[in-house]
Parts: C-alpha cells; structure tokens; sequence
C-alpha cells in the first residue's frame, strides 16, 4: 500500500499554476488589445474634433498631428504603425470642407505580449484594431 499524504497539496499547486499560468497570460493579452482599442477611438474622436474646430485645411493638418501624437504618447500607440485616414461625403468635394461629412479612421496593430520578434512571430501575432469617428463640418468652415 502507497503512502499518499501531502500529495494533494503538491497536485493542487500543479493544477493552479497550469491554469493560472494561461489565464494571466489571457487577462494580459486582453488589456493590451482593449487599451489600444481605447486608443484608436479617442485618437479618430479628437482628431475629427480638432480638424472641425480649425479655421482651415493648414491648420487642421498641423491639429491634427499634435493630437495624434499626443494620443499615442498616452496609450502607447506605435505612431509608425498607426494608419489615419480622413474621407468627406459627398466624395466630390475636397476633404476637409464646409457642410461635409468627415470620418476621420486610424488603424494599428497590437502585438501580443511576449511573443519574441524571431522569424516574424511578432507580426504574425498581432491583433489588427481599428477606430472611426464621424463629424460633421460646419458650412462656414474654412471661410475666415
């Protein structure tokens, strides 16, 4: 007959850290998607914003930048990566202009924490995030 005291204790530590190891590892890989997701969003937010409440096409674009950067800087957003794009309805009309429509979309890539950067595994595992706003241009913008 086998002695089995104290083998509980050393079965239930081997049954927590397999489990717990991947569930660390899951709520961690989450809250990085979901803070630049965070991201993204208030970056095409306050972009459209900033583009709206400029008085022109120069300074809109020069607004622009600095809130971008200064959007990346707080939630940690790779600017390199980060794809903005700006598109008005009606499409014939010049983007930004009076009384259009502007969405305002940026885009990035999230790598997963603790994927090393051999052999591309780090882009292959990235988790693509995406945020859009939509403003509507004031009809007398960019008249003074």
């Amino acid at each position: 007959m086998m002695d089995d005291d104290g083998s509980a204790a050393l079965e239930f530590i081997a049954v927590g850290v397999t489990l717990l190891v991947p569930l660390v590892y899951l709520i961690t890989a989450l809250g990085a998607v979901q803070e630049q997701t965070l991201g993204v969003e208030a970056a095409a937010r306050h972009t459209a914003r900033a583009i709206a409440l400029a008085p022109d096409a120069v300074t809109a674009a020069m607004r622009s930048e600095r809130v971008l950067a200064s959007i990346s800087d707080q939630y940690g957003i790779d600017a390199e990566s980060t794809e903005v794009s700006v598109a008005c309805v009606p499409a014939d009309a010049a983007c930004p202009s009076a009384g259009a429509t502007m969405t305002v979309t940026v885009a990035t890539s999230v790598s997963l924490p603790l994927i090393p950067a051999i052999f591309g595994w780090d882009e292959a595992a990235s988790i693509g995030v995406e945020g859009a706003a939509v403003q509507k241009m004031s009809r007398l913008w960019g008249g003074g």
